[in-house]
């Protein structure tokens, strides 16, 4: 199905370009399904190396599935591999994790729950001073014990073994008990109108617990989760106090956002409150 609007790629294509055919590659596997490599190629006018890459690039990212000669949809009922998303936007995620810490002030109380950029947020805060933290992340408490200087309290309740999780009642009840300057969340996707999105309905009500009892809530997220399909619905944007990212969301969200008075923290750039 070859498109007329679109070029063939040259050595001076634009790391824009490239970015832009990986949006429409995203958007044409949601809206089709599987979709070869070679329709892709002849989609896009280019090679079928070129194609290939960039799948190995969305599935490094959660975008879309890796097949045999293809790629497909990410499926709304499953996450990408804990293995796979310690390593997909690390460094997005570590610059992301020290916004965050810059925001948080010494001698804070602050929930961190489950996911791969909260495990860097806590890497992050290692040197703050008197923090207390609960989590329901025994990596995240692993982490921050390190600190002497630091009291880490740790929900009881169900161990996911995959990933060090905790979940479960009794770890709702536990995090019910408390009330906390910052929640630090993390989401599997932001739709575009601002509903937060993952797929463990269990690690949601953990994460819904933590929302409700903190006086404000920090959202991380990298760019990869804007308009990323999940079943789950977690809330909404609008019960976030911020939002750190590492890009600019879609224009659509960031409407959202400032209707809702949502702070937006992108890194390298000059933090721009959305008021």
């Amino acid at each position: 199905m070859p498109s007329s609007n679109i070029t063939k790629e040259t050595p001076s294509s634009t790391h824009a370009s490239v970015r832009t055919r990986h949006n429409q590659i995203v958007g044409l596997v949601r809206e089709q399904g599987f979709l070869s490599i070679a329709a892709l190629a002849d989609q896009f006018s280019v090679t079928p190396q070129t194609i290939r890459r960039d799948i190995n690039i969305l599935s490094t990212q959660g975008l879309v599935q890796r097949h045999h000669g293809g790629a497909g949809p990410i499926y709304s009922t499953e996450n990408v591999d804990y293995t796979d998303r310690k390593v997909m936007c690390l460094r997005e995620k570590q610059i992301i994790a020290k916004l965050v810490a810059s925001h948080i002030p010494p001698r804070s109380s602050l929930f961190i729950n489950m996911g791969t950029t909260n495990e860097e947020v806590a890497k992050a805060l290692i040197h703050h001073d008197k923090l207390r933290v609960i989590t329901n992340n025994l990596n995240v408490a692993k982490t921050l014990s390190s600190n002497s200087g630091m009291e880490v309290i740790v929900a009881g309740g169900l161990v996911r073994h995959k990933d060090g999780g905790i979940v479960g009642e009794s770890a709702i009840d536990f995090i019910r008990q408390f009330k906390v300057d910052y929640g630090i969340i993390g989401i599997s996707g932001v739709d575009m109108d601002g509903t937060l999105l993952d797929f463990d309905y269990r690690e949601v009500t953990a994460a819904r617990s933590i929302m409700d009892n903190s006086r404000k809530v920090f959202l991380v997220t990298d760019h990869t989760k804007f308009g990323r399909n999940a079943m789950v619905r977690l809330g909404n944007i609008e019960e976030v106090d911020a939002m750190f990212t590492n890009e600019q969301p879609p224009l659509e969200l960031i409407e959202v956002m400032k209707h809702n008075e949502v702070a937006l923290h992108v890194t390298g750039e000059t933090e721009a409150n959305s008021n």
